[in-house]
């Protein structure tokens, strides 16, 4: 039987749902099944780089100075993606797998990321970044003045992967492996069960110290690792503000930083020192084998947690670092929305997630009257 063709659905007359900017990517906007939430949150984002290219309104930068210290720059969106997001050679490949990283772990499957940006004339990828589309403020914040609010972020495992691998990358030589090793010390072979906390918990601080070590030796070569849009709300949670969008992106060396905002236990192990401790392995193991088996080390090393979450930090704990005139007030209108989702394509949408719900039940963003 022939396979059934799907039939496109225009919602404004000659005009075919989409997202500003993409013009090849691994989904087809015209269709309903690529406006899932899962699929939303990390394209939506996406376009909105490109928009925000588009208008010449650059991304705040969050990194790291040579003392380790959080300090904010601007990045453009063509040295965010790795390539001019608007151009006819950018492809935008969704839930993929990002090849430069592939050769420094081994694992079960190889993990994807959210966004890979593919130069389509050379067919290489050219930037992989995890994308957090995250509310502003969170429940930790939203009774507080609008310069303390704050976003909760979720790290997931696969990033503390690839933040390992960004890391490699760096130190991908004999040399550079010896220099890597030698700013690990010597902690890596003084431990001789990984996966037993009262033989690990002692050298926690030697381990983060080591970890300190590595981001100020490499702080020249930190690239973009995780985009997070935010979309601000009023006090209610149940409006948007008229500024409400903006893009924040974190190094790989401020992620980092991120997670050493909490690491509280003494006689245990938290969340946050588990992510450290799975750094460290991940690249003493690359010092010693040319790669790491990020399946062993994670289930191995789980500490008892579950391991489908590194980490999460609190808008409280979150603020600080991306405390800006930017995160007060955002620089793109909710008015601005339909200049991003195009040809009506809300109305695949499914209210399942706070803003997908708000796009959904407020026709009036997307009049062009």
């Amino acid at each position: 039987m022939a396979k059934k063709e799907k039939k496109v659905v225009y919602f404004v007359e000659g005009v075919a749902p989409g997202l500003f900017g993409q013009k090849h990517s691994s989904r087809d906007y015209r269709f309903e099944d690529a406006w899932g939430k899962n699929q939303f949150n990390s394209s939506f984002p996406a376009s909105l780089v490109a928009y925000m290219g588009y208008k010449n309104i650059e991304p705040i930068f969050i990194c790291t100075n040579k003392n380790n210290e959080i300090v904010h720059k601007h990045i453009d969106s063509t040295t965010l993606l790795g390539i001019d997001p608007l151009s006819d050679e950018a492809y935008y490949d969704f839930e993929a797998g990002y090849y430069p990283f592939e050769k420094y772990y081994t694992a079960t499957r190889k993990e994807k990321i959210d966004l890979v940006m593919i130069n389509r004339t050379s067919e290489k990828a050219v930037r992989g970044l995890e994308v957090k589309l995250t509310t502003l403020p969170d429940s930790t914040t939203k009774d507080c003045i609008d310069e303390d609010y704050g976003s909760e972020i979720v790290v997931r495992s696969p990033t503390i992967l690839f933040l390992a691998c960004s890391i490699c990358s760096c130190y991908d030589s004999p040399k550079g492996r010896q220099k890597l090793h030698d700013l690990l010390n010597t902690i890596g072979s003084e431990i001789k069960n990984w996966s037993e906390i009262r033989q690990v918990v002692p050298h926690f601080d030697s381990i983060k110290q080591a970890i300190e070590a590595v981001s100020m030796d490499s702080v020249h070569m930190q690239i973009p690792l995780v985009m997070q849009p935010i979309w601000k709300t009023d006090r209610k949670l149940t409006d948007l503000e008229e500024n409400c969008l903006d893009v924040f992106v974190w190094s790989n060396l401020s992620v980092i930083q991120m997670c050493l905002r909490d690491v509280n236990a003494v006689d245990d192990i938290s969340r946050n020192q588990r992510t450290i401790i799975w750094l460290y392995k991940m690249l003493w193991d690359f010092t010693q084998f040319g790669k790491f088996n990020y399946t062993d080390i994670v289930n191995d090393l789980a500490y008892n947690y579950k391991t489908d979450k590194a980490f999460a930090i609190s808008g409280k704990l979150a603020n600080p670092l991306m405390k800006c005139k930017e995160l007060t007030k955002p620089r793109i209108s909710k008015f601005e929305i339909k200049n991003i989702i195009l040809g009506d394509g809300q109305k695949f949408l499914r209210p399942e997630r706070r803003f997908d719900a708000y796009l959904v039940s407020h026709p009036e963003l997307f009049s062009t009257k």
